[in-house]
């Protein structure tokens, strides 16, 4: 969509709007207030900061959909002009009548996936930044949005460099795509160790600053089998032609190979607001002042081969991806109940991508040919493991 900011606002929904993607995502609208309106604002149940956010952007709908009964909230959005709605059901709604350009998808883990789908079939313009909903059901999202004509824009910073580093290239040129990772906290860390890892450990990421999920995540590197499940739908790509290869400097976020052996590699500072805000202005690039790197100062570009023994994850998603149908809901409802369990400290972190494991091996896998399959295995998955943990 090529916006004319000069005739009228962008119209920006933001799904999780609390979180950390989605603060951010507000911290670079207001870097352009003239040129953005909010339509729709979401929380699943922080009232207190959605109001805030409510007060400052004026949203013409704001919903807590981790709330069902609004009985229990005394309208506390009065005074800010916006509508308030309740549960996951009134943002399928809204996603499929809204008035928006384009949705900022940055919910956590599955939820959502419905709405997803609801605002492609109103044929709303999406920026991803919910990475499980392409894993869990991305043959079924990408068939919508192509029948619909509408894009997804990545705001992975991975999936956003890849994005970018492909514009006006032929898919046909494509070898292969190299997703970069920072190998997270413990890279160095001994592997006899790493049982013994702590949360507030696992939750200090040396590049990135981003929600607990996410940073468990790229902490154990399940997050980079996330990316390959997401990169294979997002990009059209076969599992055997998607790579990932450490960076401990997080400054290539993501390289391209070509048939000619030449490579693109997209870079830039460890900063989410930079893939946020190529989302936002895409197809443009507005000027923002979120800082370079200095090329005049020795930069660190090492790459490191991938350790499968310290990171099962990857090995994990490409599992999934080999037996199809519902077994990538599989690994991300089995990935999001461990790392809550480790969050909440009932599992060690080594626990996490066994669990993933055990999941995978023993849940038998059905065909996904509809919605319905999806969420019926993501929600079977999580009760059997609470059953069987």
């Amino acid at each position: 969509m090529n916006f004319d900011h000069a005739k009228r606002k962008k119209k920006v929904s933001i799904w999780g709007s609390t979180g950390s993607i989605g603060a951010q995502t507000l911290a670079v609208i207001s870097r352009y207030p003239d040129r953005f309106e909010i339509e729709t604002l979401t929380a699943h149940s922080n009232i207190n900061l959605l109001r805030e956010q409510a007060e400052k952007f004026r949203p013409k709908h704001v919903v807590l959909t981790g709330l069902s009964d609004p009985g229990k909230v005394k309208d506390p959005f009065k005074g800010t002009g916006a509508d308030c709605a309740f549960g996951m059901d009134s943002l399928v709604v809204l996603a499929g009548s809204g008035g928006e350009d384009l949705v900022v998808n940055a919910l956590v883990g599955s939820a959502g996936l419905e709405a997803m789908l609801a605002a492609i079939r109103a044929r709303r313009t999406v920026a991803l930044a919910n990475k499980e909903v392409l894993v869990i059901a991305g043959e079924l999202v990408m068939a919508e949005a192509a029948g619909a004509g509408v894009e997804i824009l990545p705001i992975d910073s991975e999936h956003s460099a890849i994005f970018q580093c492909l514009r006006g290239e032929p898919r046909e040129s494509i070898r292969r795509i190299i997703l970069t990772a920072s190998g997270g906290p413990f890279l160095n860390r001994p592997l006899s160790e790493l049982g013994r890892v702590t949360v507030e450990e696992a939750l200090r990421h040396p590049n990135w600053v981003m929600g607990k999920k996410v940073t468990i995540d790229s902490a154990t590197l399940m997050n980079k089998g996330l990316e390959i499940i997401e990169a294979r739908w997002l990009f059209g790509l076969e599992p055997d032609r998607i790579d990932v290869i450490i960076h401990p400097k997080s400054i290539i976020h993501s390289m391209v190979e070509f048939q000619d052996g030449s490579i693109k590699a997209q870079l830039g500072k460890p900063d989410m607001r930079v893939p946020i805000s190529h989302a936002l202005t895409y197809p443009e690039r507005w000027p923002f002042d979120f800082g370079s790197l200095d090329l005049g100062s020795p930069v660190n570009l090492e790459f490191l081969p991938m350790d499968s023994e310290r990171f099962p994850g990857l090995g994990l998603a490409r599992t999934a991806l080999e037996k199809g149908g519902t077994a990538p809901a599989v690994f991300n409802a089995a990935d999001e109940m461990a790392v809550n369990w480790f969050l909440e400290r009932k599992i060690g972190f080594m626990d996490i991508p066994r669990i993933v494991e055990k999941a995978l091996k023993e849940r038998p896998v059905r065909p996904c040919a509809e919605l319905k399959d999806v969420l019926q295995e993501d929600a079977e998955t999580r009760e059997w493991l609470k059953k069987s943990s």
